[in-house]
């Protein structure tokens, strides 16, 4: 529904991880610290907790996850770091909002320009087209694990409210209200047994438009290059 395949994305910061390791650190420090500005016990704060687990699971010193938390706190003084978004359209009306975490505004605003334009498109208002949703991802492995039926967990999910079932190749990402959401992972976590890889608020477009053949691989590319940037955290888009 972002535009993007979740576990696409997070299946080449796997792949790419040990060849630009400093960058996917830069990235993980940035999204504990963002945040830690919430407070800094990850049992309270599941936003941390989920920031956490992402840098253990890449395998990023201790050390650094303890130093990006006590930025965000205030506690380790140094440049602080902001969340930012730039909105653009690329060729054949393809809309893109992307989220920096970036410690240098002024960098990040050029390079994402730069991208934008490179690619044919240009900064523009576009987020009238998207609206915030919780979105939570769990692996088909997991489910499987679990014993659990995708058609029975669907339901059971329908019937506490979620928005939408997606269902890939790598299992399921569940869309829901931004209200809703702690409490659809808690649901996940404590009463199905299952570990939830991913839980974020997207932005999700209303009306969405088909990528041409002819648009795949040049979209393709720029999308690669946001996610090899170590500002851009993440992007949504309106491709269906």
């Amino acid at each position: 529904m972002s535009g993007h395949s979740k576990w696409a994305t997070t299946h080449r910061q796997k792949a790419i991880i040990d060849a630009k390791r400093g960058a996917i650190f830069t990235k993980l420090a940035n999204v504990i610290t963002i945040a830690a500005k919430k407070g800094a016990n990850p049992e309270i704060n599941s936003s941390l907790k989920t920031a956490i687990d992402q840098a253990r699971a890449a395998n990023m010193p201790k050390d650094n996850i303890e130093k990006a938390i006590k930025k965000g706190t205030g506690e380790l003084v140094g440049d602080q770091v902001e969340e930012l978004y730039y909105e653009g359209v690329l060729p054949t009306g393809i809309q893109v909002i992307v989220k920096c975490l970036t410690d240098n505004k002024n960098r990040s605003g050029a390079t994402v320009r730069h991208l934008f334009s490179k690619y044919g498109g240009s900064f523009s208002a576009v987020m009238w087209n998207f609206s915030q949703l919780g979105s939570l991802s769990v692996s088909q492995n997991e489910i499987k694990e679990k014993h659990q039926g995708y058609e029975d967990l669907e339901l059971e999910l329908i019937d506490k409210g979620i928005l939408d079932f997606v269902k890939e190749k790598e299992g399921i990402t569940i869309y829901t209200a931004m209200t809703d959401m702690q409490g659809i992972k808690d649901f996940l976590e404590k009463d199905k047994g299952m570990v939830v890889e991913r839980a974020e608020i997207d932005y999700v477009a209303k009306d969405k438009i088909d990528l041409s053949a002819s648009d795949q691989e040049r979209i393709e590319k720029f999308m690669e290059e946001l996610e090899d940037n170590e500002d851009v955290n993440d992007y949504y888009t309106n491709i269906n």
